[in-house]
């Protein structure tokens, strides 16, 4: 006999709206925190156009100086990967061999953080702080990507107009800022489109996935071994999602989480916010607690902040360069200064300090030409991956929503010029180009080798959370964790390097669950700190220190 369920109109009543209202719930959050991206990035089709490097001489050098053992090409690739035969764009890339070539083990290519900051100086800037085993085996090699540096560095605001607004934004934004934010937000955003509308729509990371693996066929490699750091590691997650079998190995270090960042942005954003927050908080509460170490705010730094801020606002400093040093230049230095951890800390309370005395302080130089260069790059290309619901009332809503959550960073970060990461959103949510270069698709990147995710738990610029949700996210993703402040791991901790590096030299993987606790920590002010200050728009890896007062062979 068969048997048939069966339901009455009256249960299917009930369930039909709880569907309905379930729907609704989700696009209703939908619209808050997301939307349909737009513009998914086709593959490219087998028929691109492989470049051809011709090494040479890299800038500045004499034809027959070699000067530092790298070497410089030129790689063309197509601007839009829809029409893989037509106009192209050029890029800048840089390679140092291996020196012996019978045993080298392939290619490393280095992607530095940003976006914004030159993969050609990364690479270079870093190459002495990678250890010999890895120097030994492999190829060193970096480029800038499209939009960045010697690749068609991308402008929208120029030197003057970035300098005019920065110089007159506050520490402690007054009324109206919000409304201010949103109005340069679109004066930025329309100012992209005028002067470099034929490139941002192409300066996408799905497009720099694709431009990756262009280099990896031109440099002869069947698959390649990959560390990038901050952005790099989002632009390192979508190669591998595109191209999974052409991953040897891949280190993804101060990572994001890629759903987020790219779907849900303003969730992505406050998160961000906290971090930054609350990692400058953990600070002041040493200089609290360690008074005299830290030497700012006797015993209450978080009130000599604000009121540090406020004064440098209502009396800002004439720096050499003849530019105004406002409370929002002491935020918008601190967001930087932050990211190198614990070992700083005693140099930024000392930094305070100069400031609070109208002494020369790192925390007091205002953003230069080479920094707006930077932030040019920085918010087109996320402005050109990531896609905010439109509307000013949620715009305003939301953004407000964070700087509350924030309050020592985030009122002169999120209310202030279009600059870095934290306050993209004003101008990404009114951004007039389309997306044809944004990735759209999986992030698992199924049938990858193993990939090595780096989180530190107190990271003010990717959240440790962004680590655990990618290594959860990729297929075959291993998480390293580091027990630290600052941002990025790399360098800054011998257990972390050590297993890094071995992992990236014999494919051997930590334990999971695997926790470096070993951070260096607060500096003793005495000793000799070359080039203490953070720039934003020189990434490297750090060089290895002594670790607990013992030489660091194991990463030699």
């Amino acid at each position: 006999m068969q048997t048939r369920c069966t339901q009455t109109r009256s249960a299917d009543g009930p369930r039909r709206r709880v569907a309905w209202a379930t729907a609704l719930v989700l696009i209703a959050v939908t619209a808050l925190l997301g939307s349909t991206p737009e513009g998914a990035t086709a593959a490219p089709p087998a028929a691109v156009p492989v470049p051809v490097l011709s090494w040479g001489p890299c800038e500045g050098e004499a034809g027959d100086a070699p000067g530092d053992g790298f070497r410089c090409a030129t790689a063309r690739v197509p601007l839009d990967y829809r029409r893989p035969t037509g106009p192209t764009i050029p890029l800048a890339v840089t390679r140092r061999l291996a020196p012996d070539r019978t045993h080298r083990t392939g290619v490393l290519v280095l992607h530095p953080g940003g976006p914004g900051n030159s993969g050609v100086d990364f690479a270079r800037d870093s190459y002495d702080a990678l250890p010999a085993s890895l120097r030994e085996a492999f190829d060193v090699v970096g480029y800038d990507m499209r939009g960045v540096g010697r690749s068609g560095q991308v402008e929208c605001w120029n030197d003057r107009e970035y300098a005019a607004a920065v110089d007159a934004a506050r520490g402690v934004p007054g009324p109206g800022a919000l409304r201010g934010a949103v109005r340069q937000g679109l004066d930025f955003a329309s100012a992209c489109r005028q002067r470099s509308g034929d490139l941002v729509p192409f300066i996408g990371t799905g497009s720099n996935a694709g431009d990756i693996d262009l280099l990896r066929q031109a440099l002869g490699e069947e698959a390649l071994t990959f560390y990038g750091r901050s952005f790099g590691s989002y632009v390192g997650t979508v190669y591998a999602a595109r191209f999974p079998r052409r991953v040897r190995a891949m280190v993804l270090d101060g990572a994001y989480d890629p759903r987020r960042y790219a779907e849900v942005p303003y969730a992505y954003d406050a998160a961000q916010f906290e971090a930054l927050d609350a990692a400058v908080g953990r600070f002041l509460d040493w200089c609290a607690r360690s008074a005299t170490t830290c030497g700012f705010g006797e015993g209450n730094p978080r009130r000599a902040w604000d009121a540090l801020e406020r004064d440098l606002d209502a009396h800002p400093l004439v720096t050499a360069s003849g530019r105004r040093a406002t409370g929002y230049t002491l935020a918008y230095r601190l967001m930087f200064n932050i990211n190198a951890g614990k070992e700083i800390w005693p140099h930024l309370g000392q930094a305070l300090e100069a400031a609070r005395t109208r002494r020369p302080s790192f925390l007091l130089n205002p953003p230069s030409p080479a920094s707006f260069d930077f932030l040019n790059a920085n918010l087109a290309v996320e402005c050109a991956d990531r896609v905010y619901p439109s509307g000013r009332p949620l715009l305003g809503a939301l953004v407000g929503a964070h700087v509350a959550t924030a309050p020592l960073l985030g009122p002169p970060i999120g209310l202030g010029p279009p600059t870095y990461d934290h306050n993209h959103a004003p101008t990404c949510a009114q951004w007039p180009a389309r997306r044809p270069s944004r990735y759209e698709g999986s992030y698992r990147a199924a049938g990858s080798a193993p990939i090595l995710v780096l989180g530190t738990t107190g990271d003010p610029d990717t959240p440790y959370r962004d680590a655990v949700a990618l290594a959860g996210t990729l297929d075959n993703g291993h998480l390293l964790t580091f027990a630290a402040e600052g941002h990025t791991a790399y360098n800054r901790s011998e257990c972390v390097s050590t297993l890094v590096t071995a992992y990236l030299a014999t494919l051997a993987l930590p334990a999971r669950g695997t926790v470096c606790a070993d951070e260096t920590p607060p500096d003793a002010l005495g000793r000799n700190r070359a080039g203490i200050e953070v720039d934003e728009t020189r990434d490297r890896i750090p060089t290895p220190r002594l670790f607990d007062g013992r030489a660091a062979d194991a990463l030699r």
